[in-house]
């Protein structure tokens, strides 16, 4: 059977920080590091294409916010941005990527799956919102908005007295398109989803699926439906080439290969610093504990060379 690989691709894959959103500022972004995938593709893994929606989902909220305030139109739950923002950015990911394998002379089907994932109405990320999202309000705004909308808020590092909604993210549980997915990869067609961390939603008493008004990290959503399916490999592609120890201090050391209960020691000793790195490793660990060979973390354009990147392994 042919190798699985799931490729996460970082907020920084679509849209830099110090742009401001245009769509072809993304899709540039988008054309550069889905050419990294290429050589992968033309090795025979079948692929499974994820990303992340950051930004995305943030501008679609602020939209959310100009729409009713100017024009009365109806806010959307986060739910519905978070699959809006899928569709889109699937959309842009899904057209560019066939342009490419037509170029490149390679005859694969693309498909995007608006991806519902399952989470624990009972989490305990529901009793401590730590997401920010959306954009940054002055204080008297926010206390408005918190009365107005029941909606939580924490002030932004960005800021000195700026502050940003913040939302539960909850653990991912399963995917509930898994079948589907499984299916289309055997058949060796390149499946983008769980994009954003896929839709929360969660089951109730009566077995209905019901939204969540939550935010799932999308490496964890990865590595879960990287298990499920059995993935040989993981690849979560960010802004380095290796993950670092004490990064950016004077002490700073790079990993090349470590096994999981070195990973988890680090973890644990919070040696990843504060920033996004340390539940890029926690969702390395959860996939090869499950049993998948190797998970990666590495920039965009190191990914075809393999001395790059910090491999994290079972043992």
């Amino acid at each position: 059977m042919k190798k699985l690989v799931v490729v996460a691709l970082g907020g920084n894959a679509i849209l830099r920080g110090d742009e401001i959103g245009t769509i072809e500022q993304q899709e540039e972004n988008t054309r550069n590091t889905l050419e990294n995938l290429i050589p992968m593709i033309k090795e025979g893994y079948n692929m499974i294409i994820s990303h992340g929606n950051g930004p995305q989902v943030g501008n679609i909220l602020m939209r959310n916010d100009a729409g009713e305030q100017l024009y009365g139109i109806a806010q959307m739950p986060l739910d519905v941005c978070v699959a809006d923002s899928q569709g889109g950015i699937g959309y842009m990911i899904e057209r560019i990527l066939r342009n490419l394998l037509r170029e490149h002379g390679i005859e694969k089907e693309v498909v995007t799956l608006v991806t519902q994932v399952v989470v624990d109405k009972n989490d305990n990320a529901f009793s401590n919102l730590t997401k920010r999202v959306g954009k940054i309000y002055n204080k008297e705004q926010a206390e408005n908005l918190k009365k107005l909308k029941g909606w939580q808020f924490k002030t932004s590092p960005k800021t000195k007295d700026g502050w940003r909604r913040v939302v539960a993210s909850p653990k991912p549980i399963r995917v509930l398109n898994e079948q589907v997915i499984n299916r289309l990869v055997n058949q060796g067609i390149i499946v983008i989803t769980v994009g954003g961390g896929g839709v929360p939603v969660y089951i109730d008493d009566k077995n209905s699926v019901r939204p969540s008004e939550a935010v799932i990290d999308k490496d964890f959503a990865s590595s879960v439906i990287g298990a499920a399916l059995k993935a040989d490999e993981l690849y979560i592609l960010t802004d380095v080439p290796y993950v670092y120890l004490n990064y950016k201090k004077p002490n700073q050391q790079q990993l090349e290969t470590i096994n999981k209960n070195e990973a988890e020691k680090y973890l644990e000793q919070g040696m990843f610093g504060e920033g996004n790195m340390s539940p890029k490793i926690s969702a390395c660990i959860n996939f090869v504990k499950n049993g998948g060979n190797k998970a990666v973390i590495t920039e965009a354009t190191k990914l075809t060379d393999k001395t790059y990147g910090t491999k994290i392994v079972l043992e």
